[in-house]
């Protein structure tokens, strides 16, 4: 009876954890307009008390376990909500990436414990900061939108960028949460914090706004700061990391 009892709650528990992933994806694509994608996922638990998980993907020595696209490709992500309802209702555990750049955010990675220490000094700057994913290994910090031209202008200025930092623009992804990886679960160090703004009128005024007196409200997409704004601190923080910011850890 106790087998039972545990299984039917690890059941309702797979359940929560593919209702939120759905969720988080829809708010991407359809009320953020981030386009999203399924990632790899993981394969069954590693044997003989191995740590971590394998990737679902063929490739025995992937580098980011189950935090990669795979099937479909990068180019599929959309943010259409069809497709991704159809996406994540036929693979419920699938890790939600985003796909960066172009008008969704780009984001700059490094070594976790280099991303709390730049947290840190952004903090005591009094940096505003917008959303940050944090895994067990890697720290992200999602910016707004940046060209690989205006990367390179900033990147040329410094005397030295450390390998582990790392920058995900057009072409590139990170996985957000709450997605499970090979590495342990995604999650928001910094959580998004969007704001509503007044709806623009258009036709006859709503019903809704007769009975408040006031106009409709929509949800924007997170605040994002320009990657010029942080780079300095992660840079810093990269470079002052355990190994002098050269190991890329993922």
């Amino acid at each position: 009876m106790r087998e039972i009892l545990g299984r039917r709650r690890r059941l309702r528990l797979r359940r929560k954890e593919g209702a939120a992933r759905l969720d988080a994806a829809l708010t991407c694509a359809t009320v953020w307009q981030w386009p999203v994608l399924p990632g790899a996922g993981t394969a069954p638990a590693a044997p003989h008390g191995e740590r971590g998980q394998g990737c679902a993907c063929p490739e025995p020595d992937c580098a980011v376990p189950g935090a990669h696209p795979f099937e479909p490709g990068l180019l599929a992500a959309t943010t259409d909500e069809r497709m991704v309802r159809w996406w994540w209702t036929g693979r419920p555990a699938a890790p939600v990436i985003l796909a960066t750049g172009g008008r969704a955010p780009c984001a700059v990675s490094l070594p976790a414990v280099a991303g709390a220490r730049a947290l840190g000094a952004l903090d005591a700057l009094g940096m505003r900061l917008g959303p940050v994913v944090a895994t067990p290994t890697r720290w992200s910090l999602l910016v707004a939108p940046y060209t690989l031209e205006r990367l390179g202008e900033l990147l040329y200025a410094k005397d030295w960028v450390p390998s582990s930092l790392r920058f995900h623009g057009e072409g590139g992804y990170i996985v957000l949460p709450p997605s499970a990886i090979g590495t342990g679960q995604v999650r928001w160090e910094r959580p998004p914090a969007p704001g509503p703004s007044p709806a623009a009128p258009a036709g006859p005024v709503s019903s809704r706004r007769r009975s408040w007196g006031r106009a409709p409200v929509v949800p924007q997409a997170p605040w994002l700061p320009d990657v010029e704004a942080v780079l300095d601190a992660l840079v810093e923080a990269s470079t002052g990391a355990p190994g002098g910011g050269s190991r890329l850890a993922y």
